[in-house]
């Protein structure tokens, strides 16, 4: 980091495999770049819908493997090698996940993608832990739907009003509104929260 938010230098990729060696390499290349690390923003993340009665054993199985591959095993290998440049630095960090509210809810159409992101919720707060003598902090913000590519086929079909009127905002999230959360996340003042999850639903979904 150097100085406010608003100048936080950033290098960003899309890593859809879960291999260690492609994070060693991102991470490698943001030190080279720019002398250090301080920050992990682990935000890569696919769903696909595979109703246990309409799909096939295959494509069961392909579903659970891709998805759990890249939003619970890539997220966990960007943060072993995002964590031991942090420790290997010597002055702290931050790691923060990008979950979902599907972690809590459920999601009948693609139970892999709830299962990850449950885990991940649970990976989170087990590196919150570890890693907290480190002056590490690892967060997590947890989403329902927002306006990204992702969600853009759903959210203009019949199924977006519906989609929209859960929250009584009746929207969905903007994807700025889940950036300020991460950013709180990863900024001074926010150690202690380490290991919290925050919700950024629109009261779509609500826990206590």
């Amino acid at each position: 980091m150097s100085g406010e938010w608003k100048a936080w230098e950033t290098v960003s990729g899309w890593v859809r495999m879960p291999w260690a060696v492609s994070w060693a390499v991102m991470v490698e290349t943001a030190v080279s770049h720019f002398g250090r690390l301080d920050i992990l923003i682990n935000n890569a993340g696919i769903f696909e819908s595979h109703p246990l009665a309409d799909v096939s054993y295959e494509a069961w199985q392909t579903a659970w493997h891709n998805t759990l591959g890249t939003n619970l095993i890539g997220a966990a290998n960007a943060a072993y090698c995002a964590a031991r440049q942090m420790i290997k630095q010597g002055s702290g960090g931050r790691i923060i996940n990008i979950s979902s509210r599907g972690a809590f809810r459920g999601e009948p159409l693609a139970p892999a993608y709830g299962a990850s992101k449950a885990g991940m919720n649970a990976m989170s707060q087990s590196l919150a832990k570890y890693l907290a003598p480190y002056n590490i902090f690892v967060g997590v913000v947890a989403p329902g739907f927002v306006e990204t590519d992702m969600a853009a086929s759903i959210l203009a079909s019949h199924a977006g009003d519906e989609i929209r009127s859960q929250s009584p905002l009746g929207r969905v999230a903007k994807p700025e509104e889940v950036a300020y959360a991460a950013v709180f996340l990863a900024s001074e003042g926010a150690e202690f929260m380490t290991g919290a999850i925050i919700d950024v639903n629109g009261a779509s979904y609500l826990r206590s």
